[in-house]
C-alpha cells in the first residue's frame, strides 16, 4: 500500500524532447543569407564600402609610386643634361685647341733653324699660313672678305668711310679688313669702304 501511495503521490516530470526541425530551419535560412550575393550586399553596406576603400588606398598607393619614378627620372635627367653643358663648356675649345697645334709646332720649327734667308722665311710663313686656315675651316671659322662691288650687308660688314667710285651705290668698294664667323655667326665683321649713294 505503501507503493501503491507513493505512486500516486509523485508526479511524473516530463522528459526534455529535442526538436531537430527548429535546428534544421535556422540553419537553412543562415546557409541562404551567406550563400545569396543580394542578400549579402543589401544587408552589409559596410563591408562593401571596406572593399572600395581598401581598392582605391591600393590604387593611391601606385599612382604615388608612378608619381615618385617620374620625379626621379626628371631629376637624373637634368642632372646628366647639367653635366654634360659642364663637360661641354670646359672642353668647348679642345678641338680647336688640337688643331691649333701642328702651326705651333710649324713656327717654333722655323724659328729653330739659324741663319734662314728671307725667301725661307716667306715659303715657312706661307706654309704655316696655309696650316692656320685649314685649322679654321675645319672648326667652321670662315673669313668674311667681299670681293668689290658686293651689296654692302650691315649683318656682316661694317663701313669704315663713303667713298665716290664708279659702281652701283651701297657697294663694297675695297675691304679694310678680313671679317670671320663660325657656324654663321659673325665673330668679327668685315671692315670695308662703300661707295656713297648717288
Amino acid at each position: 500500500m505503501s507503493e501503491a501511495s507513493n505512486n500516486s503521490n509523485s508526479t511524473p516530470q516530463p522528459e526534455a524532447k529535442p526538436q531537430p526541425q527548429m535546428d534544421e530551419a535556422h540553419a537553412q535560412s543562415a546557409a541562404q543569407a551567406t550563400s545569396d550575393p543580394a542578400a549579402a550586399a543589401v544587408t552589409d553596406p559596410l563591408a562593401d564600402a571596406q572593399a572600395e576603400l581598401a581598392n582605391l588606398k591600393a590604387q593611391n598607393a601606385d599612382l604615388a609610386d608612378q608619381y615618385l619614378r617620374a620625379q626621379a627620372d626628371v631629376q637624373n635627367a637634368r642632372r646628366r643634361a647639367d653635366d654634360e653643358i659642364a663637360k661641354a663648356r670646359k672642353f668647348a675649345v679642345e678641338g680647336f685647341a688640337e688643331s691649333l697645334l701642328p702651326v705651333l709646332d710649324s713656327l717654333e720649327a722655323g724659328l729653330a733653324i739659324p741663319n734662314v734667308t728671307l725667301e725661307q722665311i716667306r715659303e715657312g710663313s706661307e706654309a704655316t699660313l696655309r696650316q692656320l686656315k685649314s685649322a679654321l675651316e675645319r672648326n667652321k671659322v670662315v673669313e668674311i672678305n667681299p670681293a668689290a662691288g658686293t651689296k654692302f650687308d650691315p649683318h656682316h660688314h661694317q663701313a669704315i668711310s663713303v667713298v665716290p667710285a664708279e659702281q652701283e651705290a651701297n657697294t663694297v668698294v675695297t675691304v679694310l679688313q678680313k671679317g670671320y664667323s663660325i657656324a654663321e655667326r659673325v665673330l668679327r665683321p668685315a671692315l670695308v669702304t662703300v661707295t656713297a649713294p648717288k
